[in-house]
């Protein structure tokens, strides 16, 4: 059987093929939608940490685990004896494709990994080259999305689209946070985008926040997938010991200056008692000033696990276990004023963001789909007696129209002038492969199919899952 008909494979783009009369297009991916690799600073082997199955909880710990340097404004790893990279294979196509590019994943063809993957072959069918007028950014999506770093990232792949493509104008289009980044850009760095950006299009962008998703990420954590793939995936409470110190997450809080048609809440059923041994239950609910108040108080005696090293003959082992610490140190991760700081200076950044005259941008959000709103703890049965409890409390929604993570109220919001904005009604990743999406794209590039054949461009598909040794 040839190769190009095995399910794990695809047809393999030839150099040859003569590009389309495009202008270049560079791919912009959003929270949990990079590769994110741990490659050791001396030697040993570069391992993915994000997004993997095999593994994924324990590799996720050792060396994902960060905290945030007030100083740098950076969030840094645990681990000091590795950097997070992002890989920049096939023209940074690669670290936005398939997230998980093992080859089990893509035999079972698991959607939830499927990240800008689809949208790369529909763009290759219409005739873009990877590396002359097509380009993705992938990027370390723990920091801010104002960051120097990620900042100069999106400023040198511009240009080296812009030269790639003979000098054209690049189009981009963004999923998520990273229309967030885009703002940032164009607010910190107009010169460059007027240079080298000819149009934006822009995915499930929460210009106004995310309130329900952010609020209950940074009490209780995040699952980026649901079902049995849970089992073999970071779990939530591992994911909420790193995002707790993200300032990107922080970044996509509800804006408490926009004025929502009703203020995100968080709502907690709490029993007081008194000192004569009467208690009390009550409905408390916290906007989005107050509810830092109600996050300080929840996440006071958070911590981090802790790693804990056995030496058996010539082999190291890990393993984890509560209340220790990592390398003798115990990491506390309380609500970060530090980083909400920050993220207050990323929101005037944000709002002092101004299009060029003429600019075309076009907004796609996500429509149809219950998204969290409001978040509420506790019941007036089960009331929560201390709010630390929190943390290990599932809420209960109360649920807006949306794309299942951003509520349309807040996709729609971005302020600018926009040629256009449309609702799909899709869910937040689906977005990335959605038909509707697809044809909105091509007829906003003025691109269309240039071969019937179905393309199969990924460079992922013949990508080891195990990195090559690094010296």
């Amino acid at each position: 059987m040839p190769m190009t008909l095995c399910p794990c494979f695809g047809d393999r783009n030839t150099d040859d093929d003569e590009p389309a009369d495009r202008d270049p297009v560079l791919l912009v991916s959003g929270m949990g939608g990079s590769i994110l690799n741990s490659k050791p600073k001396k030697f040993g082997f570069t391992t993915r940490v994000w997004v993997r199955f095999f593994l994924a909880d324990l590799e996720f710990r050792k060396k994902i685990w960060s905290v945030y340097n007030p100083d740098t404004g950076y969030t840094e790893t645990l681990d000091q004896k590795s950097d997070i990279v992002v890989p920049e294979d096939d023209h940074g196509l690669y670290a936005i494709d398939i997230l998980d590019p093992s080859l089990f994943t893509k035999c079972i063809h698991l959607t939830e990994v499927y990240h800008f993957h689809d949208m790369i072959d529909m763009l290759v069918g219409c005739g873009y080259k990877k590396g002359t007028t097509l380009f993705g950014y992938g990027y370390d999506f723990r920091q801010s999305n104002r960051i120097d770093k990620l900042m100069d990232g999106l400023k040198a792949k511009l240009e080296t689209a812009y030269k790639a493509s003979g000098g054209r104008k690049v189009n981009l289009i963004s999923h998520s946070m990273g229309g967030i980044m885009i703002l940032c850009f164009l607010s910190l760095h107009h010169d460059d985008f007027v240079k080298y950006v000819n149009k934006w299009i822009c995915l499930a962008c929460p210009f106004q926040g995310a309130p329900g998703c952010i609020n209950d990420t940074l009490l209780t954590g995040l699952e980026f997938v649901d079902g049995f793939e849970s089992y073999f995936f970071v779990s939530r409470w591992t994911m909420h010991q790193l995002l707790v110190e993200c300032p990107s997450i922080y970044e996509m809080m509800a804006n408490p200056d926009y004025k929502w048609k009703k203020q995100p809440e968080i709502h907690v059923w709490q029993k007081q008692t008194k000192e004569d041994g009467e208690s009390n239950i009550s409905l408390e609910s916290y906007g989005p000033v107050q509810c830092t108040s109600l996050f300080d108080e929840a996440l006071k005696n958070n911590e981090v696990l802790i790693c804990t090293f056995l030496q058996i003959d010539e082999f190291t082992f890990q393993y984890y276990s509560l209340q220790l610490t990592y390398d003798g140190k115990t990491v506390s991760l309380p609500f970060n004023f530090d980083i909400l700081e920050w993220a207050a200076g990323t929101r005037k950044v944000i709002n002092n963001a101004k299009l060029p005259d003429g600019f075309s941008f076009y907004n796609i959000y996500g429509t149809a789909l219950d998204t969290p709103f409001d978040c509420c703890y506790g019941s007036k049965e089960s009331p929560i007696e201390d709010l630390t409890d929190i943390c290990h409390t599932m809420p209960e929604y109360s649920y807006v129209d949306g794309d299942g993570t951003v509520p349309s109220e807040s996709a729609k919001a971005d302020g600018l002038e926009a040629i256009a904005r449309v609702g799909v009604a899709a869910a937040h990743r689906e977005l990335l492969r959605h038909e509707r999406v697809f044809e909105l794209i091509k007829k906003w590039l003025g691109a269309e199919p240039t071969d019937t054949k179905k393309s199969k461009t990924s460079k992922v598909a013949d990508a080891d899952a195990v990195k090559p040794m690094v010296l």
